[in-house]
């Protein structure tokens, strides 16, 4: 496939991807989310995506365990070799979230291994990846607030790499700042 039309084809495949699953009156989406982040070597990040909450929910002494998956489509800004350069990443990412209090608490914490994409492969002046496929960690905190706690804002650490599957691994680590509201 031609360099020019790649961009625009998983563009389009993961509007295609997001948007299928409202179809299914069972798996539409439970909101959305978007993210600002700033990584190390210089690289910047904007994501946006939807995610679907799950049923499931489990207590744990005092703290309720419940979880999330997430589509998400994010901008990667970073220094190449010959000045800026974009990359487009494109992911799902399972987290499970602990609440105080029995799940009453606006307070979480979260965890969570995904998937994703890069395209094209990420190479700055300071780092390369060896692979387009890549884990995606998160760890982070959180509140939810409104009068049905639809509303959440959150801080992550995100680590994104092949998992030492092909060298080179440098990986690449974020801090992001999420909102998210609920549909």
């Amino acid at each position: 496939m031609r360099s020019y039309l790649v961009r625009p084809f998983f563009l389009a495949l993961t509007v295609a991807t997001m948007t299928l699953p409202a179809a299914a009156e069972g798996l539409r989406p439970s909101g959305y989310l978007v993210q600002a982040a700033a990584g190390d070597a210089g690289t910047l990040s904007a994501t946006a995506g939807v995610y679907w909450a799950w049923d499931w929910r489990q207590r744990l002494g005092s703290f309720e365990l419940s979880g999330l998956t997430e589509g998400f489509v994010s901008h990667w800004d970073a220094r190449g070799h010959d000045g800026r350069r974009g990359f487009t990443q494109i992911g799902v990412l399972p987290v499970l979230r602990l609440r105080p209090d029995a799940g009453r608490s606006p307070w979480f914490a979260e965890a969570g291994v995904g998937l994703s994409t890069t395209h094209p492969i990420y190479e700055t002046d300071r780092k390369r990846f060896s692979t387009a496929f890549n884990f995606v960690d998160v760890v982070g905190v959180g509140r939810s607030f409104g009068a049905a706690r639809q509303h959440e804002l959150g801080l992550r650490l995100q680590h994104v790499s092949n998992g030492s599957s092909r060298s080179p691994n440098p990986g690449q680590n974020f801090v992001q700042l999420r909102y998210a509201a609920s549909f």
